[in-house]
């Protein structure tokens, strides 16, 4: 892993290099539900306002954010993870570095559950989220329909150990 990488706040200005890399998510056919990339303002409006990283070098290689799971007061706490990495950048531990700043950042906002659905499918992603300590919870069967064909995704979730103590 290159040392110069380094992670930074994703900002609006990211938005087109991160729009690729969510696009190249979608054409793999693993990565999500999604069909088309969503503009800035709707990709805002659906992401936690802090929490929302981008590890670079010369260029964006990968991002993540947190989504709120529920309005719901009581799961003010609990988002759901999202992490995407430039194809040409992938087995090179930047998923790793997205990881671990995602999650000290969440602690120190005070989140205690980070959750994520993940298509069984995507080895990798499942591998990634088991690293850095998020467990199986379940398997959602059936939970979606991608080009007529209904979908499977496993749920895992980290509890924060800063917060569990």
């Amino acid at each position: 892993m290159n040392t110069s990488v380094r992670i930074s706040n994703l900002e609006e200005k990211d938005w087109p290099q991160v729009k690729d890399i969510y696009e190249k998510g979608i054409a793999s056919g693993n990565a999500t539900f999604q069909t088309t990339a969503p503009t800035w303002e709707e990709w805002d409006r659906g992401h936690v306002k802090t929490c929302r990283l981008i590890a670079i070098k010369d260029n964006i290689l990968g991002w993540a954010a947190l989504s709120p799971v529920s309005a719901r007061a009581v799961y003010a706490g609990v988002a759901e993870v999202s992490i995407y990495i430039h194809p040409d950048a992938q087995g090179q531990g930047i998923g790793s570095l997205l990881m671990e700043a995602l999650i000290k950042e969440s602690e120190q906002q005070h989140f205690w559950t980070l959750q994520a659905g993940i298509f069984p499918e995507n080895i990798a992603s499942i591998r990634l989220h088991e690293k850095h300590g998020f467990r199986l919870v379940g398997r959602r069967e059936r939970i979606g329909q991608m080009n007529g064909i209904w979908r499977d995704t496993v749920l895992m979730e980290r509890r924060s150990s800063a917060i569990f103590q």
